[in-house]
């Protein structure tokens, strides 16, 4: 079957189903052998802007025909039976309309399978329908089974704990957003508390998150990874009463990598909760890998 999709955790919820998709979008970096694939759309913006441009950039090109543009020709040349696209945020990835648009003008004999996950029982419910539509379903299940096994070893390692920390997620740095949809029940699993408990990531005011005042403050924007993360890291520290935060008095401030992690909802992120439940409860759990998380005071220090 030749699939093409068109966000990194379709593509590697594919490749973990045994398919190695024909084309892929921009940001699908996972695993290594979807670098080679031909790229079926681009983005009007530039990713290594700091947040506050990008999000600038972001309102413009909605106003303007969106945030993503799909190559008509390489999506043809894909002729793809199944194209695998989401419907959960047009800032995130191309979106269904878009997809549907292509699909048309091009006349396209196809299917379109959209994901729209707003927690980890979704995404299960998304890798048994793409196992299912690309005739992995006992693979599938597979894949599921390893899934729960590593949540499962998370909860277990803090079911136990006396003091669940207060957490917050950031998903955005300028203006600042706090992290919904999967991440507040990761925050649970993981043996935290979460003030925020929305089913999509939110805009807040800096006093919201000062009221807050949470125990540990996990910082980890969409697309960023930890080197643009530390570029963009005076969108916290030059707010006002940023040392007064019980987080950062207590060097509780974290970095988690929101490209390759938290921020992709495939089979990966068993693995993120895996990295968040590591500066929640280090000493359950272990602590985080370096290449996925560091202490925030070490990582502007670099």
């Amino acid at each position: 079957m030749r699939v093409v999709t068109l966000l990194p955790s379709a593509t590697e919820i594919v490749y973990a189903l045994g398919i190695s998709p024909v084309a892929v979008s921009h940001e699908c970096d996972h695993p290594p052998a979807a670098r080679s694939k031909p790229v079926v759309n681009h983005a009007r913006i530039d990713a290594t802007a700091s947040s506050a441009v990008i999000d600038q950039q972001v309102l413009q090109a909605e106003r303007n025909g969106g945030v993503y543009e799909i190559d008509l020709d390489v999506l043809a040349a894909a002729d793809p039976d199944l194209i695998v696209t989401q419907g959960l945020c047009d800032v995130c990835a191309v979106d269904q309309v878009l997809v549907e648009e292509a699909v048309s003008e091009l006349d396209l004999d196809c299917e379109i399978l959209t994901t729209d996950p707003h927690s980890l029982g979704d995404i299960r419910s998304d890798i048994e329908r793409i196992g299912g539509a690309v005739g992995r379903s006992e693979r599938a299940v597979e894949v599921i089974e390893a899934f729960d096994s590593r949540i499962e070893s998370v909860r277990d390692a803090v079911t136990e704990i006396d003091e669940r920390p207060q957490v917050v997620v950031l998903d955005w740095l300028d203006p600042l957003m706090t992290a919904g949809h999967w991440v507040p029940e990761m925050v649970s699993i993981a043996g935290g508390r979460t003030p925020f408990d929305a089913e999509a990531s939110i805009p807040r005011e800096w006093d919201e998150i000062r009221a807050v005042d949470p125990d540990v403050l996990v910082v980890a924007p969409c697309g960023f990874d930890l080197e643009q993360t530390a570029e963009n890291s005076t969108d916290l520290t030059e707010r006002e009463g940023w040392s007064e935060l019980t987080a950062v008095a207590a060097g509780r401030v974290y970095a988690i990598d929101g490209h390759e992690h938290m921020n992709r909802p495939g089979v990966r992120i068993a693995e993120s909760l895996e990295q968040l439940a590591g500066v929640i409860h280090p000493q359950r759990i272990g602590p985080p890998s370096k290449e996925a998380a560091r202490s925030f005071d070490r990582l502007i220090e670099q």
